[in-house]
């Protein structure tokens, strides 16, 4: 890529991340290229769907997702190694309003520009579903989509006003109702034990 092409480039990512944060995920492709002081045209060169654009802006943190699976693997227990990882999720998924929405449609959308971030996240929260399910902390009636759809929800609520106040208690919730009684580090977190250790469904 020419020196001029990536400054375009790395201009119009700077400003669509500010214009996204502000205004949403359907944020106007031209409103973006207009602050960026470039035409419409020279956008969709660079990015020629929204999906590709959101793709552009998120991709680093869906890698550094998957990077920070494979290091909890290794230096947490099961249990705390899976809830970490979901907040994480949930705060990666949430730094764009409006974005969960595009990537649980890209998720079945082979054609999607985001498609293969999503379902590189997917297979990274599986994992460690997988693992907390082997280790009997985590109940074996949900699998890696359901993990993820968990996510979007969860982020979806940090999105609504009225609701965002309490997203950080439910996410506690929603992790207290994944992990069995084994894998609770809190007295409250329900009957103790779980339903038997199998496998995460891919």
């Amino acid at each position: 890529m020419r020196a001029d092409a990536k400054k375009n480039r790395d201009r119009l990512l700077a400003v669509a991340g500010a214009v996204i944060t502000e205004q949403g995920a359907e944020a106007s492709l031209r409103d973006i290229a207009r602050r960026a002081d470039m035409g419409l045209a020279t956008l969709l060169r660079h990015f020629p769907t929204r999906e590709a654009l959101l793709d552009a802006l998120l991709r680093t943190n869906f890698d550094e997702l998957a990077a920070r699976a494979g290091e909890l693997e290794q230096s947490s227990s099961p249990e705390d190694a899976l809830v970490s990882w979901l907040r994480d999720c949930v705060a990666c998924a949430h730094e764009y309003r409006g974005v969960t929405a595009l990537m649980t449609a890209a998720l079945e959308d082979p054609e999607s520009a985001l498609h293969a971030s999503c379902v590189t996240m997917r297979a990274a929260g599986t994992g460690l579903l997988a693992r907390a399910q082997a280790a009997g902390v985590a109940r074996t009636d949900i699998d890696g989509t359901d993990l993820f759809a968990l996510v979007a929800a969860l982020a979806w609520l940090g999105d609504q006003p009225s609701l965002a106040p309490r997203a950080d208690h439910l996410l506690d919730v929603v992790a207290s109702a994944i992990l069995t009684g084994a894998g609770k580090s809190d007295a409250g977190g329900g009957p103790e034990g779980g339903t038997a250790v199998g496998p995460a469904r891919s």
